[in-house]
C-alpha cells in the first residue's frame, strides 16, 4: 500500500469525504458500497469497493469461485482454460537502436564565437536550441556560456 499524502477531517456525523481522484482510479461512484477493514493492533482502516459474490469478468452468480482475490465463475474459467474469446496481443519486435553519428570535435574558442553569434542573433532561444545548433550537449553549452 502506499500512502497518498491526502488527509480528511470527520465531519460532526462522523462522516468522510473520499477525495475525487481516488474514487476516479478505484472506479466508485455515488451509490456504490464500500466494504471495511481494520487492523486492532495497528489501527490501520482499509476500504475497497463492495463487489460482492459474483463473477469479476461477467457478474453471473452461478458457480461462483474464489480464485486470487477475486470470484469467478464455471464458464468464464471454462472459457479462459480453452482461449474462448481470449484476443492474442502481439509480441513486442525490439527495435534496433538508431545509429548515431559521432560529433565532430570542435575547438573551445570556435564554438564561443559561434555560441556568441547566435546569442546576439536569437537572445531569447533555449539553452536546448543553441546545443542543436552547435551539434554539442547542453552541459558544454553551459560551460561555453562560463568562457564568455
Amino acid at each position: 500500500m502506499k500512502n497518498t499524502g491526502m488527509t480528511r477531517a470527520l465531519d460532526s456525523l462522523g462522516r468522510i469525504v473520499i477525495p475525487k481522484e481516488m474514487r476516479r482510479s478505484m472506479d466508485i461512484g455515488v451509490g456504490d458500497p464500500l466494504e471495511f477493514y481494520v487492523d486492532a493492533e495497528t489501527g490501520f482502516l482499509s476500504m475497497r469497493k463492495y463487489t460482492g459474490v459474483s463473477c469479476k469478468m461477467c457478474s453471473s452468480v452461478e458457480y461462483v469461485t474464489y480464485f486470487r482475490d477475486s470470484f469467478l465463475c464455471k464458464r468464464c474459467i471454462h472459457e479462459l482454460k480453452g482461449n474462448i474469446g481470449v484476443s492474442h496481443i502481439p509480441v513486442p519486435v525490439a527495435k534496433e537502436p538508431a545509429h548515431q553519428e559521432k560529433r565532430s570535435h570542435q575547438p573551445s574558442h570556435i564554438l564561443i564565437e559561434r555560441l556568441r553569434e547566435l546569442i546576439r542573433n536569437h537572445p531569447n532561444a533555449r539553452q536546448g536550441e543553441y546545443a542543436a545548433w552547435l551539434g554539442v550537449s547542453q552541459s558544454r553549452v553551459s560551460q561555453l556560456k562560463k568562457l564568455l
